[in-house]
């Protein structure tokens, strides 16, 4: 048996089937690769800043194409409703080159536009609620920023015994309505960079991938075929074997 398994003829079915075993397992793992890079988020194009009252409404859900896109605000800032996103590290380095460490605040202080709306606008990042950065700036200001979703109260561990008067963990419209009485405010939250705070980092918009099932089903194909491979090779293996051990014609008549 070993010395048909091993004849010349026989190790090139081996290496051929070795061959084919080796590529359609790896075709098939290309395949796979493909269909896994399909569900992936992509970066879109990043078009040019719009004024956030054409993405952002009272009482309208944000259009995911909008999210992370630039916009512009044109305001005054409302000092007396400013709050202080409380757990919040820096994305960031500081200015300076120094990186800044630590738990902080993101500086949360709404702009009333011209029809008298408030943005939610984060104007930075500190690292100490008083941090001399947390001043409001007086006067009328545009700023420039990525407009981002409202966040969920549920997406974050509540401390047991709160936060201290003048914070919130969150910035969430809903949350921010029942803080603000009497305002319209206008959903979701304009990150922006203002001079003396740390900026806050935020992605460009993206769009979902959509998973081509297609590319799962040619990987299976290729991962089938590989057992029809081994199949096959085992088919000729056995023949030749078998037939290695039947008695030649010759012996049998002589018999």
């Amino acid at each position: 048996m070993l010395r048909t398994l091993l004849a010349p003829r026989m190790l090139g079915l081996h290496l051929l089937a070795i061959g084919v075993l080796v590529s359609f397992i790896l075709l098939g793992r290309w395949q796979l690769g493909v269909f896994e890079d399909s569900g992936k988020p992509t970066a879109t194009t990043d078009p040019g800043p719009v004024a956030v009252e054409t993405l952002s409404k009272v009482g309208a859900q944000i259009d995911g194409t909008s999210v992370g896109r630039r916009v512009t605000v044109s305001g005054s800032y409302d000092a007396a409703r400013q709050l202080l996103v409380a757990d919040r590290k820096p994305d960031v380095s500081a200015p300076g080159g120094n990186v800044a460490r630590g738990q902080g605040y993101w500086v949360l202080t709404p702009i009333r536009l011209t029809d008298g709306t408030l943005m939610p606008t984060v104007r930075g990042w500190v690292a100490e609620a008083g941090d001399p950065g947390v001043t409001v700036p007086p006067g009328q200001v545009t700023v420039s920023g990525r407009l981002r979703a409202p966040q969920n109260t549920d997406s974050v561990q509540r401390r047991a015994e709160g936060v201290p008067a003048g914070q919130v963990q969150t910035v969430s419209t809903a949350e921010l309505i029942n803080l603000w009485r009497g305002e319209k405010v206008r959903n979701g939250f304009v990150v922006a960079q203002t001079p003396g705070l740390t900026p806050v980092k935020v992605p460009p918009p993206v769009t979902g991938g959509t998973l081509t099932w297609r590319n799962l089903a040619y990987a299976a194909n290729w991962w089938i075929f590989a057992g029809f491979a081994v199949f096959m090779w085992f088919h000729f293996v056995r023949d030749a074997v078998r037939s290695s051990k039947s008695p030649e014609p010759e012996a049998v008549l002589e018999g």
